[in-house]
């Protein structure tokens, strides 16, 4: 195979994963914010998630780093999250300008139902498609998800 052939093989197969890919989450974004409890958005369940399984506080900046958006962003999505009464944030006692936050116990419950409604979407995806595939495939997933993250 020319080294011509071999790029343009590359290219097709690279616009033909990332087609598949960027089809994949938008139609998943759609199946599980329909799921989410009502007034939930994907975004706030994805902090409370972020926030139930790491078990300790965090700082805005933080928290935008972790999901790659800008603080703007993310204050949006607290200020929402607070007023519903799912996190609490507090001021950094060292440096008044910098605040924490963690989970509420209601934000807790407010993420466990959010998982019990979209659970079964994701589980039936995965009998579906069969869970070795799925061991195969997570590792590929993982190690793109971490070039892609090493490009910023």
């Amino acid at each position: 195979m020319s080294d011509q052939n071999s790029n343009q093989s590359t290219d097709n197969l690279s616009v033909a994963l990332f087609s598949e890919m960027f089809m994949a989450d938008q139609l998943a974004r759609n199946r599980l914010s329909k799921a989410l409890p009502k007034g939930m958005e994907l975004s706030h369940f994805s902090v409370l998630n972020h926030l139930a399984r790491s078990g300790e506080e965090k700082s805005p900046a933080q928290l935008a780093k972790a999901f790659h958006v800008t603080r703007g962003a993310i204050t949006n999505t607290l200020n929402k999250l607070e007023w519903a009464g799912h996190i609490h944030v507090r001021p950094d006692w060292d440096d008044a300008r910098r605040k924490f936050v963690t989970i509420s116990p209601a934000g807790r419950a407010a993420r466990d139902a959010a998982l019990q409604s979209i659970t079964p979407i994701i589980g039936n995806m995965v009998t579906k498609i069969g869970k070795e595939k799925i061991k195969q495939a997570l590792p590929v997933l993982r190690e793109m998800r971490q070039l892609l993250s090493d490009v910023e």
